[in-house]
């Protein structure tokens, strides 16, 4: 797996209260979340980016308000739930 670095603002860290591993988790996370709202990596993927079991993320998806249910329009959403 790759490694990737960058630095934070000691003030940031103070300001949100947040410890080192905090932030890296919320890092991990704000990071798979873009990657899976802009479909440029799968959910599984983006679960292990974000150091959680599918299901985990999944619920991360929810609580942020995005579905992982992506239809382009109306149509293709009716035919899935037929084919269902």
């Amino acid at each position: 797996m790759c490694e990737i670095a960058f630095s934070i603002p000691n003030e940031v860290l103070y300001d949100t209260k947040m410890s080192k591993q905090d932030t890296l988790a919320f890092a991990k996370r704000a990071v798979a979340l873009c990657y899976y709202t802009q479909s440029k990596v799968s959910l599984g993927y983006c679960a292990q980016i974000a150091d959680m079991s599918k299901e985990e993320f999944i619920r991360y998806l929810g609580a942020n308000g995005i579905s992982i249910f992506q239809y382009d329009d109306e149509q293709e959403f009716i035919e899935e739930m037929n084919n269902a």
